[in-house]
């Protein structure tokens, strides 16, 4: 049958079989005495566990239902078996990451900014929707409104492989709240995903290359506003990329979460840029121009999500933005594989 087919397919695309070896292997390195003695590495490995432990058991939960059932049964499974096909997709380098995403204003002023601040809701919506830990490590806010810039780091597994799609310019045409006749304004953000990458092994950086400067962090006032010089910002100097973190209480914290997204950073480019080397990284970059827009929100005249590269749309700004972006990065996922073709 052709369901059944495809499940044997995916079974050795997904390599469940590999998957439940690892498994085995980490639940009898944590029977050892020691495994707890180094802490980081061992939380690492017990999340490893229980993520390929969760991803193994909803894929073996589908194969032995449909393969014990007849024709008529298994198409009960044919949407649970469309999406362990999405999950096949997600199969690049950094693909089962946590995700790293910087949001930038662009042209359009005040809108812009509130525009920026939209997206990132949109984004910190999706993570709730999608059993996914959303965390904002930077951001910076708009003299009148909005964030004219920030990180947010999602956690969950593949969140990179299904979020990469979204770089790049998003547009969006509204009646302006900020404009005294209230005008149609168009504005532009730009979205930058990247690989969370936590440590030395995979992306290694020479100190030497580093410039660090600490500064009083910034906000709108309240008590979450940390009035001391805790706020740190690291350039990279090969590459120009500056990074900052201002939202962790310690100077050390919020130098190891900026850390930590210069080295997304420099991934990204790697991957980008298809070089091995941090040191073979070109120095000059440039941000996308405004107008080459990925993807327009139109909210006025009439109302409407689309997608440039794939052509997917929605009719329903107001549920897209609320974070149902699942069909967009679906269509994104199966145009990609589609290119590779």
């Amino acid at each position: 049958m052709e369901l059944k087919q495809r499940l044997e397919e995916l079974k050795e695309l997904l390599h469940i079989i590999e998957k439940e070896n690892r498994v085995e292997t980490i639940k009898q390195m944590m029977n050892q005495p020691d495994f707890w003695s180094d802490e980081k590495k061992s939380n690492d490995l017990a999340k490893e566990l229980k993520n390929l432990s969760k991803e193994v058991k909803n894929f073996n939960d589908v194969y032995e239902l449909a393969m014990a059932g007849n024709e008529g049964e298994i198409e009960a499974f044919r949407n649970e078996i469309e999406q362990l096909e999405i999950l096949a997709l997600l199969s690049g380098k950094y693909d089962q990451k946590n995700a790293i995403i910087n949001f930038f204003a662009g042209a359009g002023g005040v809108d812009a900014q509130d525009w920026t601040e939209m997206l990132i809701k949109m984004f910190l919506r999706w993570a709730e929707q999608n059993d996914a830990k959303a965390t904002i490590i930077d951001q910076s806010f708009g003299g009148e409104a909005g964030i004219k810039g920030a990180t947010i780091e999602i956690e969950a597994p593949y969140a990179y492989g299904k979020l990469r799609g979204e770089s790049g310019v998003h547009r969006l045409v509204r009646l302006s709240p900020f404009n005294a006749k209230n005008l149609r304004q168009t504005s532009f953000a730009l979205v930058q995903v990247m690989p969370e990458i936590e440590n030395d092994t995979e992306i290694n950086i020479d100190i030497k290359d580093l410039r660090v400067d600490v500064y009083r962090s910034g906000g709108n006032g309240g008590q979450s506003v940390n009035t001391t010089d805790s706020a740190v910002r690291i350039t990279h100097l090969p590459t120009n990329i500056v990074v900052s973190c201002q939202n962790e209480r310690s100077q050390l914290q919020n130098k190891e979460s900026a850390m930590k997204v210069l080295r997304s950073r420099l991934a990204q480019l790697m991957l980008d840029q298809h070089k091995e080397k941090i040191e073979e990284i070109k120095g000059n970059f440039s941000s996308p121009e405004w107008g080459n827009q990925i993807r327009s929100y139109v909210l006025h005249p009439y109302k409407m999500v689309k997608d440039h590269r794939t052509d997917y749309e929605s009719t329903d700004p107001d549920k897209v933005l609320a974070g149902d972006l699942n069909g967009f990065i679906e269509a994104e996922l199966k145009y990609e594989a589609q290119q590779d073709k």
